[in-house]
This record gives structure tokens, C-alpha cells and sequence, in this order.
């Protein structure tokens, strides 16, 4: 029963989280999280405005309930299935990291304000403050898209950069603004009446938002001014320039990373176990397979698995095994045969035709099942068999295969 409890446990946190295309109803679930998430800023960004609130103001609150209700849930069913967002920790600490992480954080105020005036009506007012917090739920989307993921890793990967050209800029900003204050106290005591008062015009014209209220009079002044707006431009394309390169960067790498992928191709083949393989119930150390052979996927019900030495297969686990490619290439000719009615092979046993010895059959396909071929397998009308033999066999179809060796 317990084993069955955690089974659906896990089933849930593949859902919650974000899914794969294999997985329908998990992908199903991050589309309806995407679209509740931008449905509840749409209704807060139409309820600012009066004719909209005065017509549709009842049906935008019962939506915003709806949708406010939903990322309750959400934060609900996140914290049951945390210890497996973290499995490489206990449940108490998975549990705590995930609560003060950015994530939870922004999933718990995204609903929280919303219900603590039912309880502390006096805070109502600043309570609803921090509704805005929802709107950093939005960045739950990029984890959805890999093109949005790029963004955070170009600022990621360009943090300290970035750190560089904001701190100069800031240091432009307190200096620009003590030499404006010496130039321009005199002519103006009342706009630039200490040291800070000039950092709202170093802001502006730094910046180059160029708003206006506050500007120098004087000669020298003026001439400070223009250096400073042309110094300004260059300060505000330093981290332009910084996620640019950093965005070029990204796509290159990927696309080098792709075209390596061809040049080094790996060749895939599937299986699916049932209950009689020898394999059920072995860990991948257990195996024995031939150097260069790799098991690099298991598929088992909805789940993908990344498979470890001591992993240990179940039937109806979907395999996926991997080995090395090469250049050089041989070709083998085999023949394939339908059994008609009268075919002198139907009720003979594979031991009993009367064969070549260079003749092999190497499967039997029968009602779309594969069969490997043994002495004792009786064939049938209807049976295709492939075979590799150098006789001359009629109502046969050549069938030419790529051997890689």
C-alpha cells in the first residue's frame, strides 16, 4: 500500500513539474499553468479600468478567485512532491529548500495576500501590495520554453560582466554629480542644493531619459552637461552589448553542439522487455554487454530514466541501447520469403528443411511479432522469413543491409 501511495506521489510531481512530449497529460498540465498564470494578470491589468470594472467587475473577481485558488493548489501539491525535486536530500530538507527558494517564495505570495485580509482585515491595504509579487510567476514559463531559458543563461553566464558595467555606471553617476554640484551650486543653491541633488540629473542624463526638470545654467555647466550625455551613450551600450555577445554566444555553442552530434553519430536501437527476458529483474551492472554498448535510455510507463549501474529492469521497461559508429561499411544481401499455401516449408520444423548449410535464416515475422529462429520452430502459412543464403530461391525479395564494422 505504501509502495502504491509513493508510486502516485511520483506520478504527481512528474505532472507538477515540467513535462515532456512523451508525457501528455504532464505537458497538458504546464500548458493550463501557463495560461492561468497570464489569464490572473490579464484580469489584475483589466480591472484597473473603470468602464471595464464597472461591467465586468463581478465576473473579473470570480476568475481571479479561480485562478488564485489554482496556484493554492499548485503551491500545495509542490510541497507534498518536493522530496522528489530534491532527491538527493531528505524529505524535511527538500521540503525547506524548495519553501525559501525564489520559486516558492514567488508560488506562496502568489496566492497568500490574496486570503490574509480574511484574517487580518486591518492590512488589507498593504496586503494587497504585494499581489504584484504574482507577476514574477511569469518567469515559471521560461522552465517551458527552452528559447526563454537562453535569456537566463546569457545573464547567468554574463553576470559578472554586467556587475562591472552597472558598478561604473553608478560611479559616472555619484561623480558626474559631485562635479555638478561644484559647477552649478552657486548659480542655482536651490536645485542643487548638496552633493545628492545632482543625482537625479546624472541619472537622467546617463541614462539619456533626458527628462529635464533639473539642468545647468552655467557655461561650465553646459560643456559638463554635453560630455556627460555623450559619455552616457556609451555607458548604456556597454551592457547592451555585453547580452548581445552573450546571446551570439549561446547559439553558437549550439549550434556547434549540433553539428558535432552529426559528425559523431551514435546509432539507437529499441527493446521493449517482457516478463520471459532474461534480463527482468537485473541491475545494467548485471548485463554483460559487449564493450561499446551502452543502455542510454529506459523508458518505464510515463517516465524517462537515465540509467545507472544499479538500476534494475522491470518487464515491460522500454530500452534503448547505444554503440559507437564507424566509417567503414559492409554489406550483406539478405532475402526475405513469404510462406504461401503450398509452400513445401509450412509444418516443417527449421531443423528439417532441406537447406544449404550457407543458408541461414536469421528471423521469422509472424502476425507482426518478431521471432528468433530455432531448431525446433515449426513454420507457417503466412510466416516471413529473412534469410542470408547465395541460393537461387524463387518468389524472394532482396533486401540489402549496412553492417557497420
Amino acid at each position: 500500500m505504501e509502495i502504491s501511495w509513493e508510486r502516485h506521489r511520483r506520478r504527481l510531481f512528474e505532472i507538477v513539474e515540467v513535462g515532456n512530449d512523451i508525457d501528455w497529460i504532464s505537458r497538458g498540465y504546464d500548458f493550463l499553468n501557463t495560461f492561468v498564470i497570464i489569464l490572473n494578470l490579464a484580469v489584475s491589468i483589466l480591472y484597473t479600468f473603470d468602464e471595464i470594472r464597472g461591467t465586468y467587475g463581478f465576473w473579473l473577481l470570480i476568475i481571479e478567485k479561480v485562478t488564485i485558488a489554482f496556484f493554492f493548489i499548485d503551491y500545495i501539491l509542490r510541497l507534498w512532491t518536493a522530496k522528489y525535486l530534491y532527491p538527493e536530500l531528505s524529505s524535511p530538507r527538500a521540503l525547506s529548500k524548495y519553501v525559501f527558494s525564489f520559486t516558492g517564495i514567488v508560488d506562496l505570495l502568489s496566492f497568500l495576500p490574496y486570503y490574509l485580509p480574511v484574517f487580518f482585515p486591518s492590512g488589507a491595504v498593504a496586503f494587497r501590495m504585494f499581489r504584484i509579487v504574482r507577476i514574477f510567476r511569469l518567469f515559471r514559463i521560461t522552465a517551458y520554453y527552452d528559447s526563454l531559458n537562453v535569456i537566463t543563461e546569457v545573464i547567468t553566464s554574463k553576470r559578472q560582466q554586467l556587475f562591472s558595467s552597472v558598478f561604473i555606471i553608478l560611479v559616472l553617476m555619484l561623480a558626474s554629480s559631485l562635479c555638478m554640484y561644484s559647477l552649478e551650486h552657486n548659480a542655482q543653491p536651490k536645485v542643487f542644493s548638496n552633493a545628492f541633488s545632482g543625482i537625479w540629473w546624472s541619472v537622467s542624463t546617463l541614462l539619456t531619459v533626458g527628462y529635464g526638470d533639473i539642468y545647468p545654467i552655467t557655461s561650465m555647466g553646459k560643456i559638463f552637461g554635453i560630455f556627460i550625455s555623450f559619455l552616457g551613450v556609451g555607458m548604456v551600450a556597454i551592457p547592451t552589448g555585453i547580452i548581445s555577445a552573450g546571446f551570439v554566444d549561446q547559439y553558437t555553442q549550439i549550434k556547434r553542439i549540433s553539428e558535432y552530434g552529426q559528425e559523431e553519430a551514435i546509432h539507437f536501437i529499441k527493446i521493449r522487455l517482457t516478463e520471459r527476458d532474461p534480463w527482468v529483474g537485473k541491475n545494467i551492472l548485471q548485463l554483460g554487454l559487449p564493450e561499446k554498448v551502452i543502455v542510454a535510455v529506459i523508458k518505464r510507463n510515463h517516465q524517462i530514466l537515465i540509467p545507472r549501474g544499479d538500476t534494475v529492469l522491470n518487464a515491460n521497461d522500454t530500452i534503448v541501447l547505444g554503440a559507437e559508429s564507424f566509417n567503414d561499411r559492409e554489406h550483406i544481401n539478405l532475402k526475405e520469403i513469404v510462406l504461401q499455401k503450398h509452400n513445401p516449408w509450412n509444418g516443417q520444423r527449421i531443423r528439417d528443411l532441406d537447406i544449404s548449410r550457407k543458408t541461414i535464416i536469421i528471423l521469422v515475422k509472424r502476425k507482426n511479432k518478431a521471432l528468433i529462429p530455432n531448431g525446433n520452430m515449426i513454420l507457417r502459412e503466412g510466416d516471413t522469413i529473412i534469410l542470408y543464403t547465395q541460393m537461387h530461391l524463387a518468389n524472394m525479395n532482396n533486401l540489402e543491409i549496412d553492417i557497420e564494422i
